[in-house]
């Protein structure tokens, strides 16, 4: 019997673990076709997880394994709605699943947040981790001081990465461009912003007790009489929160002489963006916290702040954008869906950030991938496969897509990266445009089928 044949669109986290279960399923036995818009997989492991984060990059090598089964297949730089269509998916497979993440920013909603120098996080960690959409974004890096406005993992790794000293740098898969510009920035202080109190902060405890090991670098609390207060006992989650507060209690107030500093600022909220061509400054409305009903909010006490800033970073999250043709809920930025089958669609599927927002560390994908899987494979537990052959869907692709980047290409990419690091002792140097990219996939297929032929 011919297996069922599943395209998964998106080759992130959420796309790996989704044909990690798939895959292991044998009744029924499942054969997995991975699609992505870029030449190449990994998704946020490869342009947004901060490179000097290698641990969390090394799930690479779980991907890589999951992608050697003899029943997944990967093709590259082919991009739903401009290459092949929904409806063209449905005719050749028995399911689509979708797990294409949330690829666009959140907005803050006020004036001078286009002005030169107000960068969206999203933008700004595409442009150093080397992302071909992002890669001749050339922000300006030549005033002293950042204001980053987020207080979540996103935010701590783009304050992190604009002081990180040059040798920490040189040593990471920070693209070659990113790594050019931090050696010739100025920027020396960076203020991170939040709405809300330390207690509401979204960080995780390693990230901020990491900042002690950069060498050179102040870090300090603006308000440290902010991580005295105590917490009621029923507070959700405060094992971390606690261990958040006595990590953060220890650089105290910082020192104002640091050659490079890092401050937090809590109970700000972002209100204009000024300048005259180009960012200048920041004004912030000053709040105080409210409970009403077990949640926390920020209520603005109509004092106001204005900062001096030669750049904004705006990390306040990510959103989903819209697929042709798949169903879309606005308010959410995500598919809707029950238990991951797409509501509304058909044979449709949904896993990751799509799926249920922005939230979650890269191994949260996987019981939320395993959740949805669970709900397909049940769906054709007695279902004989209709989907055309698997040389069949290989020729429809080639002839839509003639610079389709298949699993050999990605090697390719893979090995002449990695190559290129090696003599430095880099992970690698990425190549970061497209067209870059597509010469070495279409050299590395060349050669695997001359082998093939032999």
């Amino acid at each position: 019997m011919a297996p069922v044949r599943v395209a998964v669109i998106g080759a992130g986290p959420a796309g790996y673990y989704a044909a990690e279960a798939l895959l292991a399923s044998e009744t029924p036995l499942v054969a997995v076709d991975m699609f992505d818009r870029l030449p190449t997989p990994w998704g946020l492991v490869r342009a947004g997880v901060a490179p000097d984060h290698p641990r969390i990059k090394s799930v690479s090598a779980q991907f890589a394994e999951i992608a050697s089964h003899p029943r997944y297949r990967y093709f590259g730089n082919v991009e739903l709605g401009r290459d092949i269509s929904r409806d063209e998916l449905l005719a050749r497979y028995d399911a689509v699943l979708y797990a294409v993440g949330a690829r666009s920013e959140r907005r803050l909603g006020i004036a001078g947040e286009d002005l030169p120098g107000s960068l969206a996080a999203s933008d700004f960690v595409a442009w150093y981790n080397g992302h071909p959409d992002h890669a001749a974004l050339a922000p300006d890096l030549s005033g002293t001081r950042a204001v980053v406005i987020g207080n979540g993992n996103v935010a701590l790794d783009v304050a992190r990465m604009l002081l990180l000293p040059q040798g920490e740098l040189s040593q990471t898969d920070t693209a070659d461009h990113a790594i050019a510009a931090f050696a010739t920035s100025n920027i020396r202080e960076v203020v991170i912003l939040g709405r809300r109190g330390p207690a509401e902060a979204a960080f995780t405890t390693p990230e901020i007790r990491e900042l002690a090991d950069i060498e050179g670098l102040d870090v300090g609390v603006d308000d440290p009489a902010l991580l005295e207060q105590p917490l009621p006992p029923d507070t959700p989650d405060i094992k971390r929160i606690q261990r958040n507060i006595t990590a953060l209690a220890k650089y105290g107030a910082g020192r104002v002489d640091g050659e490079r500093r890092m401050r937090f600022r809590f109970l700000r909220s972002p209100l204009e963006i000024g300048g005259n061509g180009r960012v200048e400054s920041i004004t912030l409305g000053i709040n105080r916290l409210e409970t009403e009903g077990g949640q926390t909010k920020a209520v603005d006490t109509g004092e106001r702040e204005t900062i001096a800033t030669d750049l904004v970073i705006r990390a306040v999250g990510y959103r989903g954008v819209p697929l042709p043709g798949v169903p879309f809920d606005e308010a959410s930025a995500t598919i809707p869906n029950e238990q991951g089958k797409v509501t509304g669609g058909e044979r449709e599927y949904v896993a990751g950030w799509i799926k249920r927002g922005p939230s979650g560390v890269i191994g949260t994908n996987r019981g939320d991938a395993v959740e949805t899987v669970e709900r397909l494979l049940a769906d054709f537990a007695d279902a004989d496969s209709k989907a055309a052959a698997q040389d069949e869907i290989s020729g429809w692709l080639r002839s839509r897509c003639p610079e389709m980047v298949d699993h050999a290409g990605w090697l390719g990419i893979d090995r002449h990266e990695t190559g290129l690091g090696e003599p430095s002792g880099r992970p690698r140097v990425k190549l970061v445009t497209i067209d870059a990219m597509l010469g070495v996939a279409r050299t590395a297929t060349s050669a695997d089928e001359l082998q093939t032929q032999d």
